[in-house]
């Protein structure tokens, strides 16, 4: 794609643009494809994570690589994770919650911005309907 970005976000569903963001990226089932030029969302697809039911540390970032996408999304992913798509020349930004059209929209605006590292020991909730300004803290 000439010009634009392909946004990768972890997703539990494939329900395009109204898919949840998955709270941890190793866990999800799906990444949801946006591609976006001048600031708008021009398409989105879904493609399956192939390493859901086996979850191997330090391999999914050259699956998101391999999608071209060149800037990841997510609600929280560890530090590794980061320091291997950073080496992918893929720009992070964690702290995404609610539907894939809202996170996309908060990150466009700049309320979704930096990395937080994923503690693991969290409880994330939300849906497409609740909005509100992120400021990439713990989610």
């Amino acid at each position: 794609m000439s010009g634009g970005t392909i946004i990768a976000i972890p997703v539990d569903e494939d329900a395009g643009l109204e898919s949840e963001v998955c709270p941890h990226f190793g866990h999800a089932a799906a990444f949801a494809l946006v591609e976006v030029e001048g600031g708008r969302i021009t398409a989105c697809r879904v493609v399956a994570n192939p390493m859901a039911d086996h979850h191997q540390p330090g391999v999914l970032p050259g699956f998101v690589r391999d999608t071209g996408a060149n800037v990841l999304l997510a609600g929280g992913l560890g530090p590794r994770a980061v320091d291997l798509l950073h080496g992918f020349g893929i720009e992070v930004a964690t702290g995404a919650e609610g539907c894939v059209r809202d996170a996309v929209t908060a990150f466009l605006a700049g309320d979704i911005s930096g990395v937080t590292p994923c503690e693991h020991d969290h409880d994330h909730g939300g849906g497409c309907q609740e909005h509100g300004h992120h400021d990439g803290g713990p989610a």
